[in-house]
């Protein structure tokens, strides 16, 4: 499956987990549900999956974690705040080159339609 499959899953989940829970909820419940959305449906998902840092050839454990990893080459980062920044953007492609992925999905579910909120972003490098 590509990660273009994967993205057009998760938007279509996160959907229905907006549509359930709508917004104003904290981070964790939203990544909560959309983990088992995606549990459901036959993808390998793992939660707060480490991103170590390579320094110099050292392995650095400093604590990064993606919200959600699916099929391990998609990640998804759950924000529920106010309006998304140019440093949550900036948070994720970091993710991305971390490690090694391709493509990403920045969603806030504190949006009242959800597409307002999702950002798909490119590890271009």
């Amino acid at each position: 499956m590509t990660e273009n499959e994967i993205s057009n899953i998760i938007i279509g989940l996160a959907i229905d987990v907006h549509k359930a829970l709508g917004p104003g909820l904290l981070e964790n419940a939203y990544q909560e549900c959309l983990f088992y959305k995606i549990k459901q449906r036959g993808l390998v998902v793992e939660k707060e999956k480490t991103i170590p840092i390579i320094f110099e050839e050292i392995k650095l454990e400093c604590g990064y974690r993606v919200d959600l990893l699916v099929e391990n080459k998609f990640i998804i980062e759950i924000k529920s705040v106010e309006s998304l920044t140019t440093i949550h953007l900036a948070q994720t492609l970091t993710y991305l080159k971390l490690g090694k992925y391709k493509l990403g999905l920045l969603i806030n579910f504190n949006e009242l339609l959800l597409k307002n909120g999702i950002r798909r972003v490119i590890n271009d490098k």
